[in-house]
């Protein structure tokens, strides 16, 4: 029996990755949260998303697959990121802390990907 969603360290990691950006971009005027802010957001919160989205799925190929779009997500937020650090919606206190969480999510999320590729060399699926 495999464990819970919420469980899942990288899923965890995610999930707070994406309420931190949240509660900084809430707080910019509203043509920087319409525009930066907005996409942003959405590439933090997809990242999180989509490693739920695979573990729901019937399959681990399927897991791995959303596993990458959660992974293409984490390197649009780095994009986000810059672009907010260069149009000094943030300081680089914020960023370089946002660039080390991001960091860290992406080692815990290859992880997982490489330890769903061995499940999918088993005959048994989630």
């Amino acid at each position: 029996m495999h464990q819970a969603l919420e469980n899942l360290e990288v899923y965890r990691l995610a999930e707070k990755l994406s309420d931190d950006v949240w509660a900084v971009v809430v707080a910019w005027d509203y043509f920087a949260r319409n525009t930066v802010g907005k996409q942003l957001v959405e590439a933090a919160d997809s990242i999180a998303s989509n490693i739920s989205e695979g573990y729901g799925r019937f399959s681990y190929k399927e897991n791995v697959r959303f596993c990458y779009y959660s992974r293409g997500s984490l390197f649009e937020t780095k994009n986000w990121l810059r672009r907010a650090k260069n149009r000094s919606l943030i300081n680089s206190d914020v960023d370089n802390a946002f660039s080390e969480d991001l960091d860290l999510l992406g080692k815990k999320l290859n992880a997982y990907i490489n330890s769903i590729k061995k499940k999918t060399h088993s005959d048994h699926e989630p």
